[in-house]
């Protein structure tokens, strides 16, 4: 029998806005998705991790960027969540949650393109562009849409 989605936790994720020195948004087009899916680097936080810690790792993992190449400006104040559509809900993470929390932050980018390296030992994305913040809230996939208007929102002094 399926469990309650209400009764499920939201997995502790972070998501990172990386802007370059004209306030444009890093964007990855993720590498599993059929069609154009645009997202921010986000990923969970681990076991004892910080979420600023994980912040930065995640940053890392999925575009190369190190901390010595990006200077913390912001972060979002409280939590914000997300729940996964029906068709994913039970099919992602095991199950075990009905989808994220996720506490923001916002760096700048201090480096050059040629340091962002997003073919990586786990490759997330398959290509990626700098682009403003209507385009990122435009191409974000539908459900994660109120989520990335919240976190634009709040950086909004910061974005081109």
């Amino acid at each position: 029998m399926a469990r309650d989605p209400e009764k499920l936790p939201y997995r502790p994720c972070v998501g990172i806005v990386l802007i370059n020195d004209q306030g444009l948004i890093f964007a990855g087009q993720r590498i599993e998705s059929p069609s154009p899916a645009w997202q921010m680097p986000q990923g969970g936080i681990d076991e004892g991790e910080t979420p600023k810690a994980a912040a930065l790792r995640e940053l890392w993992e999925e575009t190369g960027v190190t901390r010595e190449l990006v200077a913390p400006m912001a972060k979002t104040h409280g939590w914000v969540t997300y729940d996964l559509p029906p068709d994913l809900l039970g099919k992602v993470w095991g199950g075990k949650y009905r989808g994220q929390k996720q506490k923001w932050f916002l760096f700048r980018f201090k480096g050059r393109d040629e340091d962002i390296r997003i073919a990586t030992g786990h490759p997330e994305f398959s290509s990626w562009r700098w682009i403003d913040a209507e385009t990122m809230i435009a191409e974000i996939v539908p459900f994660k849409r109120a989520v990335y208007e919240e976190v634009i929102r709040s950086f909004r002094a910061y974005l081109a």
